[in-house]
């Protein structure tokens, strides 16, 4: 009788889980696998177009959020309040509570909080007792009680993990902004390590749920004996780095499957100092996700240079190929490609070739000779620009003609590697398949990829030279001729500059621009009264009314004490801008150790975006049908309006958001152009749009409670075109405040 029990006692949990997965979005990209699909078949192609505002939660600030909704149950979880975590009701938008994080506290979460942050993890015991959020901010992850908001005393330090466990460098390591992901009673995170030379490793690591254990490590630059050691230069783990996983997480939960992709090793445009493949830099890698044992990988770029890293989730899918039934996993990166591989043995289902690719002449520089190119599957992006591709609709004569001049100066071509002269890269560094951009239909093989077509110009200078020319987000992103736009050189501030910077984003609030007080005491003769020390771990672990702030950078923690300790060395209004913080901190990079030979120079560039000088569609959405290897659809992310007339929709620009696919035939999404779309998931056509009060960022959470099929979207984002952009005739700009979360639903039946 106890195993009949017993039997019917697991049948009935296994349904009730099976149905909660089927009615809620309590993972982050929709599930484990990472798919962004709902089984939900509500609303589908038939009464799409009757969808409506259900209800709006507004979140209460001015600041544009990425977080991902997460709902379980009838709560819906989401980022307001100044970078808070706060619960709702998931059917009428009623808070319930918030979590305020120690950096969020006064305003401060354009610094802090989860105001970046991509989403949340979820997780609950078997007996559901015990039900908490896992969430990374400012260098801690934090586990909260998803019913009560208040942090799980039991786990780790009174509910805060600090994510330097288990790194060697971890001083200099930050948490990714993308959540990790969960599997059984396992929290599997990556990092994000920055940008400049001898960044630290992004080690991989596994945590307890329960504990905060350190449960496993996997160096993603191997040590002596470790698999890929010699595709690096000796000793390269103790001061190279990079390789981490800042994007998304995959998990097979049948076969205990953790498959990761991997980021460029560093520094990521010029590689001197890394001769070699670098091994696991730009790789699908699969491990044991109960012990991080490697299981196998594919590297997609072999010694990086064009950041052309993976960090769009891995997809699983179910193919028929070569008459067999397979279990694929399909990897989608920036470079344009997607890759299919079985998903136990890592044998890609169709040839991938290396093929000879152009070569460096920049010194010190040794260029792979190959890369890989699949030989069956379409790129869903274009790849290499030249003049003939020049878009000039927003452009005036001028313009045009120095326009033309450049690009057709210029280096080009895919796979061309960065030079000490101007360079075309397409897709650039932030184009092709980024976070949020991949999803399927798993069961039929269906996978669909978001891809930006944004070129860049770069050029190489030598270490500390100004980047002004080629900057990409320190300039104008529109078109602009040499006399309009562009930026000088960039003056190297002060310590104590600098220090003025973080202390206006995080102090001047509650302390005045002054330093003479406001809500807080003053700050101008804290040093000289306290000692420097002191000062420091006031700040750090706060003191009466005063948060904590031990999520503040090491370095800018050094520029802020520098301030205080000489507040008239940077009076008000000599603040460092971010562009020079970042370039002080270039000339601030550390050395190479003492035994290792460094190369003949160290080089940088910017990232050179240059949004709107190509053709549109400038964003597209590609449906991959994986039982063929063919595209099925390809079609423009939303109908973002431009210069001239179009009877065509021509992409939306450069979203930031992700979308979902239903089980009722729809592909659903909102991007930067304030409306919400529906197409069909079988053809591509767009069946729906709707107005929105503005732009979106973010996955959609899909769900059902009570009956009712929700649809819950982020709607915080701001104007579609960049900053200081020129906006075309036609060309909407949202009002500048108006940041909440709205869910949509079929109209509500109403009963006799």
């Amino acid at each position: 009788m106890k195993t009949k029990a017993l039997t019917l006692l697991l049948a009935l949990s296994g349904s009730l889980a099976a149905q909660q997965a089927r009615t809620s979005w309590k993972e982050y990209l929709g599930g484990p696998d990472s798919s962004h699909y709902s089984a939900l078949k509500q609303i589908d192609k038939a009464n799409v177009s009757k969808l409506d505002v259900a209800w709006s939660y507004e979140t209460g600030d001015d600041l544009s959020y990425t977080f991902s909704p997460l709902v379980v149950d009838n709560i819906a979880y989401v980022a307001a309040k100044q970078g808070s975590l706060v619960a709702v009701d998931a059917t009428t938008g009623k808070e319930l509570w918030v979590h305020a994080f120690p950096s969020a506290a006064g305003g401060f979460a354009r610094f802090g909080g989860i105001a970046g942050q991509r989403g949340a993890n979820y997780w609950e015991s078997k007996d559901r007792q015990d039900r908490r959020l896992f969430v990374p901010a400012g260098g801690v992850l934090y586990a909260i009680d998803a019913r009560t908001g208040k942090l799980v005393d039991s786990f780790a330090d009174h509910g805060k993990l600090d994510l330097k466990i288990g790194l060697d460098r971890g001083d200099r390591a930050l948490a990714s902004r993308t959540p990790g992901r969960i599997f059984e009673n396992i929290l599997i995170l990556g990092s994000a390590t920055g940008e400049g030379y001898l960044a630290p490793p992004g080690d991989v690591r596994a945590f307890d749920t329960v504990t905060g254990k350190l449960l496993w490590v996997f160096h993603t630059i191997p040590r002596p004996g470790e698999f890929g050691y010699d595709t690096w230069p000796k000793d390269a783990y103790k001061y190279m780095g990079g390789v981490d996983v800042w994007g998304e997480i995959t998990v097979d939960e049948k076969r205990g499957i953790v498959y990761l992709p991997t980021a460029s090793a560093k520094y990521e445009l010029y590689g001197g100092d890394r001769k070699g493949d670098n091994l696991f830099a730009d790789c699908l890698l699969a491990l044991d996700a109960r012990t991080g044992k490697y299981l196998w990988h594919y590297q997609t770029v072999h010694h990086d240079l064009w950041d052309y890293d993976p960090n769009a989730a891995p997809q699983l899918v179910t193919v028929k190929h070569d008459g067999k039934t397979v279990d694929a996993v399909a990897l989608a990166s920036k470079n344009g490609f997607l890759y299919v591989f079985d998903r136990v043995s890592g044998k890609p289902l169709w040839p991938i070739e290396e093929r000879a690719v152009p070569q460096t002449d920049v010194p010190g520089e040794v260029t792979s000779k190959t890369q890989p190119f699949p030989t069956v599957v379409p790129a869903f992006a274009r790849q290499g620009m030249t003049v003939k591709d020049m878009y000039d609709g927003f452009m005036n004569p001028e313009e045009k003609t120095w326009w033309k001049d450049r690009l057709a100066s210029a280096r080009t071509g895919f796979y061309t590697p960065p030079a000490l002269v101007d360079t075309i890269l397409l897709p650039s560094v932030n184009g092709g398949a980024l976070f949020f951009s991949t999803g399927a239909d798993p069961a039929n093989g269906m996978v669909f990829v978001e891809s930006k077509d944004m070129p860049s110009i770069i050029k190489l200078v030598p270490a500390g030279e100004s980047i002004a020319g080629n900057a990409g987000g320190l300039i104008p992103a529109r078109p602009r001729n040499p006399g309009r736009g562009g930026a000088g050189p960039l003056a190297i501030p002060t310590p104590a500059q600098m220090g003025r910077a973080v202390y206006e984003q995080t102090c001047q609030v509650c302390h005045g621009a002054e330093l003479k007080g406001d809500r807080g005491p003053e700050l101008e003769t804290a040093v000289k009264r306290l000692g420097a020390e002191a000062t420091r771990g006031v700040i750090a672990k706060g003191r009466g009314t005063m948060p904590a702030f031990a999520s503040i950078p090491a370095a800018s923690m050094s520029d802020l004490m520098a301030f205080l300790a000489q507040p008239e060395a940077a009076p008000v209004g000599t603040a460092a801008s971010a562009s020079a913080v970042a370039m002080a901190r270039l000339r601030a990079e550390p050395d190479y150790p003492d035994d290792v030979p460094p190369p003949p120079s160290r080089y940088k560039t910017g990232y050179g975006n240059e949004s709107y000088v190509i053709t549109p569609p400038w964003s597209t959405i590609t449906a991959y049908d994986l039982n063929t290897g063919k595209i099925k659809w390809q079609a423009p992310y939303g109908d973002l309006p431009q210069a001239g007339p179009s009877e065509k929709p021509r992409g939306n620009a450069y979203p930031k958001s992700g979308f979902v696919i239903t089980a009722g035939g729809l592909v659903l999404f909102a991007g930067n152009d304030s409306k919400l779309y529906a197409l069909d998931k079988d053809t591509g056509k767009m069946l729906f749009s709707k107005a929105l009060p503005n732009g979106s960022l973010g996955v959609p959470a899909v769900y059902e409670v009570n009956g009712r099929e929700y649809v819950l979207l982020t709607v915080c984002g701001g104007n579609p075109y960049p900053a200081g952009a020129y906006v075309p005739p036609g060309g909407v700009t949202p009002p500048a405040v108006s940041k909440s979360y709205i869910a949509f639903a079929l109209p509500a039946e109403r009963k006799p």
